[in-house]
């Protein structure tokens, strides 16, 4: 890709670096350094000094990373902003958005560097202040973030995930903290008994333990209402949303705008109810039969949503992934096991592997097999399991969220959950 500053064009591709055009190296790609030079180019950048090049100073940037809850707490953090009359930039897993305004479609979670330095310059361009991005434990690891400066850091939670990458939950765990051993300021999750921090100028958010956003009582009556302390301070805010798990992203953006912009609490809280929530994450696709669809990949996540609807009798749809961490399936078949009355285990995106034995891997975790149907065809899956439910049952259908696709070897078939769903009732 090109990137550009108001005195040189730079490139990270080595194809694409010439006479007029500057290639940015680091220990990623400085082994093209000498197919960059048989291209003409004379001008080499290295990765840590392309922030000479650019002035952030006039925008905020905000990182928020965490195994779950990234992109619904950077969605919130981005819609409050607005809502209080703030330009603002979004770059995540849903695309990239400038003030309300979506510039690109879905991507990487985090960019690489150039194109992270390519998103906030647009944002500069067009006034805003703020810049809201998901940070990716491989973006941390690969370095994607440096030369940014983080006006705030956000920490959501550390769970199992990307172990096909990292290889073992102890560096994953790692890699995640060390986004928080520096002194910029830094919002953590104080529930979290797996984070490591430096405590200078951090902030922290909570439900059980002590915290500088303490949230004292939260109910869940059409929707949720919560009471969040700041020392002295008290605050409510309403919101459509379900689950504990959206309490604390709630309150974690909530958190973070009252820091970044010393607007009163109760002000920031009252925005909170113009967030409807992010597409595919816990989101109610019909009502009557209740149908929900959710991004939920991993045990923790899974958990989450599933102890949302304790009081439901849950038929449960998921699969899991292919050509990724395959330890955490019997994990998430045993959480199944726990919460559903009925388990339909299917596809997910099986990519290179073979999905019947991705299935056998899951069903290893689930004790009950009287309760659990396998179906290898997701859109018979989820047509069964709408057949299941009845007025006392939720139909959670998990792992794809708002994915437009289905990957099978090395193709992207389309596949929606929430477009098979509708077409299955609307046929019914």
């Amino acid at each position: 890709m090109f990137l550009k500053s108001s005195t040189l064009t730079f490139t990270d591709n080595s194809k694409d670096a010439n006479e007029n055009v500057a290639f940015v190296y680091s220990k990623h790609n400085e082994a093209y350094l000498e197919s960059a030079k048989a291209n003409g180019c004379t001008n080499f950048i290295k990765s840590s000094e392309l922030k000479t090049y650019f002035d952030f100073s006039t925008i905020q940037i905000i990182g928020i990373t965490g195994t779950n809850g990234k992109t619904t707490t950077a969605a919130a953090i981005y819609s409050i902003l607005l809502d209080l009359g703030y330009k603002v930039g979004l770059q995540g897993t849903r695309g990239f958005f400038i003030n309300d305004e979506r510039v690109e479609e879905y991507s990487l979670t985090t960019p690489v560097q150039l194109g992270n330095f390519a998103h906030i310059q647009a944002c500069i361009d067009q006034g805003c202040q703020f810049f809201v991005m998901e940070v990716s434990s491989h973006a941390i690891e690969q370095n994607r973030i440096e030369g940014l400066e983080f006006a705030l850091k956000i920490h959501t939670n550390i769970t199992r995930d990307h172990l096909d990458y990292h290889k073992t939950i102890e560096e994953y765990i790692a890699v995640k903290n060390s986004f928080f051993a520096d002194q910029s300021k830094k919002l953590i999750n104080k529930d979290d008994k797996i984070v490591r921090y430096n405590v200078q100028n951090g902030f922290a958010y909570s439900l059980d333990e002590p915290s500088t956003y303490k949230v004292q009582a939260y109910s869940f009556k059409h929707g949720m209402q919560v009471m969040l302390q700041h020392f002295e301070q008290t605050a409510h805010f309403e919101s459509s949303m379900m689950g504990i798990f959206n309490v604390y992203n709630l309150t974690a953006a909530v958190s973070a705008v009252h820091i970044l912009t010393q607007k009163s609490l109760q002000d920031v809280c009252d925005m909170v109810e113009n967030f409807a929530g992010v597409s595919g994450r816990m989101q109610t696709v019909s009502e009557n039969p209740l149908v929900i669809i959710d991004f939920a990949h991993t045990p923790d996540g899974m958990k989450k949503v599933l102890e949302s609807f304790a009081h439901k009798e849950i038929i449960c749809v998921f699969g899991a992934g292919g050509d990724r961490d395959k330890e955490k399936r019997p994990l998430m078949g045993h959480m199944a096991d726990l919460y559903a009355k009925t388990i339909i285990v299917t596809s997910d995106n099986p990519r290179f592997e073979d999905p019947d034995l991705i299935i056998e891997d899951i069903l290893t975790g689930i004790k009950n097999r009287d309760k659990t149907i396998v179906e290898i065809n997701r859109k018979i899956a989820i047509k069964k399991a709408i057949e299941l439910s009845c007025d006392k049952s939720v139909v959670l259908v998990l792992g794809k969220g708002d994915e437009e696709s289905q990957i099978i070897y090395d193709q992207k078939l389309p596949f929606s959950d929430k477009n098979v769903i509708e077409e299955i009732l609307n046929k019914s």
